[in-house]
Order: C-alpha cells, then structure tokens, then sequence
C-alpha cells in the first residue's frame, strides 16, 4: 500500500462545509453510549455485525449505493477498508467497553487527528511540520493523562485501553486510505461496498454468542441507532469529508466526540469521570487541533 491521500482541494470552509464537518464528531460521540447500552442485553462479539448490518443496509436504502462498479485494480482496497475501518477498530470498542467507560473511550477517541497525522506522515515517508510534531507531543501527553485514571483500576482497564488504541492505530491508516476511493468513487457507493466485506468478516464470530443474549428493545434500538447512524451517516460524511478537505482536516470533526461522549457519560449514564482525565482530554484535543491545523484554519 503506497498510495497517499493527496492534498485536499478546497481550502476553504462554507457554512455547509462546516456542518457536514461536525455531523461525524457529534453522532460518533453518542456512539459509545450506544454500545454502552446495547451491551446490557448483547454479548460484545454481537454488537459490531449488528451494528454494520444496520448500517449497510440504510444505505442500500439510496440508489447511489449501487451506482457503478469498483475496478478491479481498486478491489483489494475497498476489502483493505473493510477490515481495517470497519471489522477490526468496530470490534474492539465494544470488548473495550467491558473494561473502561463509555465517556473514557470517547474522550479518547478525541486522538484520533493524531494518529492519522502521524500515520499519514508514515505513509508519505516525510516527517511533519515542527508545528504537527509539537502537536503529536502534546496531544499524546493528553492521552496518558486520559488513560491513567482509569488504568489505575487494574489490568482489565489496562487492556480495554489497549484496545482503544489499536482501534485508533487503524482509523489512521483507514482515513488515509480512504481519501483516493472517495474522490474516484463516492462516499455512500464506497461506504456500502465497505461495510458488506465487514459484516461478512465479523457475522461467523457472532454465531456462537448468540445464546447469550438477553434480549431488550431498549438494546435493541440502541443498537439499530448505532448502526443506522455512526455506521452509515458518519462514515458516509466522514469519507465525503475526506474526500473534500483531505484526511487530517475531516479528522479533527472527532474534537467534538469527548464533548458528546462526556454529556452522555456522566448525566444519562451516571459514570464517574475523574478530573484529570477531562484535563487529559483538553490536552489531547490542543495537541490534535495543532497536529492537523494549518496556516488556512478550518
């Protein structure tokens, strides 16, 4: 894989732009509280081919699904996405969600601009800007001091925090990825072709949790809202938005999740949110804002 997402085209951020921008921070920070909710009732292997079933098929719902083909020289990228954006990193938040809360997992999620600046920078074999390095400096420190709250609980938060991080680990490399088969291709054909190769990954390993469900409507509907909107909404807008702004500037809509995830945490959750892990996640966000921000703002 040597294909870099290429620099953006539109410099400039219009009022639609800008809402298109926030819509994949704010329904992905009601995401964590979605699976939060859905695993009262769904063993954590049911929750990711549930939720991209859902999605996949809101968005067999539109035409433009359906609209074309993808080459064969494209294939195996598509296939690529499938699993690094979607089977895996979905996968992992929910078993991380047994060990950490939901509000602790969004706050994190609120790193991601910086793994796929760093990742980007990787791909491009060309070290970033001083300005994106102090950035990535920062906004790691940020992320220690999301995660040692709840890594003093034991080595459970340990690991579910570990999962956080590789699920991040992959959305750097899927965003950038993901940039050159928008542009050629549309989001919502991309997305739906997407999300089938996931769902086919992730289906066989549900099957033999099937037995441990402890079925409720409120799950249930939590679940369908996570699929029909962080599944389908928010990937079909982030990858247009990758597309459009390129990869780093459509990234730092997650600025916005610790904000969502937090609100939902702490008064419709209940869950306890230590002070320094708020700290930690203002940190983390300036080192994001500096890591993808450039002398033309968003």
């Amino acid at each position: 894989m040597t294909t870099v997402a290429p620099a953006p085209t539109t410099t400039h951020m219009t009022t639609v732009d800008w809402a298109r921008w926030a819509v994949p921070g704010l329904v992905w920070g009601t995401s964590f509280f979605f699976i939060a909710e859905g695993l009262e009732a769904f063993p954590a292997a049911l929750i990711t081919p549930m939720r991209v079933l859902f999605g996949f098929l809101t968005l067999a719902c539109f035409p433009a699904a359906r609209n074309g083909r993808i080459e064969k020289v494209d294939r195996r990228r598509v296939a690529l996405l499938g699993v690094i954006w979607m089977a895996i990193p979905l996968s992992l938040f929910p078993f991380a969600e047994q060990h950490v809360s939901s509000s602790v997992t969004g706050m994190l999620n609120g790193a991601t601009p910086i793994f796929v600046t760093t990742v980007a920078a990787f791909m491009a074999h060309k070290l970033p800007r001083r300005q994106a390095i102090v950035g990535l400096a920062i906004g790691f420190l940020g992320v220690v001091l999301i995660a040692l709250p709840s890594g003093g609980d034991g080595d459970n938060s340990w690991f579910g925090i570990g999962l956080i991080f590789i699920a991040l680990v992959f959305y750097g490399f899927a965003l950038n990825v993901a940039v050159p088969l928008q542009q050629k291709y549309g989001s919502i054909p991309l997305m739906w072709r997407v999300q089938g190769v996931a769902f086919a990954l992730t289906a066989p390993f549900a099957v033999p949790s099937l037995g441990d469900v402890h079925f409720t409507w409120s799950a249930f509907w939590a679940v369908v809202a996570l699929g029909s909107l962080g599944t389908a909404l928010a990937y079909v807008t982030m990858a247009a938005n990758a597309g459009r702004l390129g990869s780093s500037r459509a990234s730092a809509s997650v600025y916005l999740i610790p904000v969502v995830s937090l609100l939902l945490g702490a008064l419709v959750r209940h869950e306890t949110v230590v002070a320094l892990s708020v700290v930690g996640c203002a940190v983390a966000l300036v080192g994001a804002y500096l890591a993808t921000s450039t002398k033309q703002r968003i």
